[in-house]
């Protein structure tokens, strides 16, 4: 096989800027989807069904519906209805971040019930009203129980992202596609990528680790 060094030279400016804007994207997915799946998961769990009701039916499309349909929906779509026009790493962020919300917050409600219903009674014994309850009490135990799936998302969320690529968001992948349609080549570019996103994948699983080997210290 002739491997062809030459032309990951060349690329290899392009593929730092690509590397940088997955990086990016994922960090945006991350945080942003962290914050709506909490909110979402603890509005899944209200007893009263008919406002629970819209939280249900935004996971249920979100993880019923395939990630590549809602990019496209969100950038042909969603995006231009508020901008007047498509920007491809507004709508990769949007649909990264409300698609991994959906996964998050069945993992923040699976983390919260799985906390025993007599920590809650004890901390309102105590005199904390609901919320409080919920932030000094029970979130801190279920967040160490929550680590693990949580990280597994994320890694998920990183791989994901070179989805946006079918919509040109300058991305990693969008890179290692432009290599293989100027010159043809097949191992090179996406050989690359591979790496690439293997380095990062690993790299995220190995902070998680060090964050879950501390939390269970404490």
């Amino acid at each position: 096989m002739d491997f062809r060094f030459d032309i990951i030279v060349e690329y290899a400016p392009f593929f730092v800027k690509g590397t940088l804007l997955t990086i990016g994207l994922s960090l945006a997915g991350i945080l942003i989807g962290t914050v709506l799946g909490l909110i979402i998961g603890l509005g899944k769990m209200m007893r009263n069904k008919i406002l629970a009701f819209p939280f249900e039916l935004y996971i249920s499309f979100f993880r019923g519906t395939p990630l590549f349909v809602q990019i496209l929906l969100i950038h042909f779509g969603v995006v231009p209805t508020f901008t007047g026009e498509t920007n491809a790493v507004l709508a990769a962020i949007l649909a990264l971040s409300l698609n991994s919300a959906a996964y998050i917050s069945e993992i923040f409600r699976a983390g919260i019930q799985s906390i025993d219903n007599g920590q809650m009674e004890a901390a309102r014994s105590l005199g904390m009203n609901h919320v409080q309850a919920m932030r000094y009490v029970i979130l801190p135990q279920a967040v160490k129980r929550m680590i693990p799936p949580l990280g597994n998302e994320f890694v998920t969320l990183i791989k994901e992202s070179s989805l946006a690529a079918v919509i040109a968001a300058p991305e990693l992948m969008y890179w290692g596609r432009a290599m293989a349609g100027q010159y043809f080549r097949v191992w090179e570019p996406y050989l690359l990528a591979a790496l690439i996103y293997l380095v990062l994948t690993l790299s995220l699983s190995f902070l998680l680790n060090i964050i879950e080997r501390r939390l269970k210290t404490e």
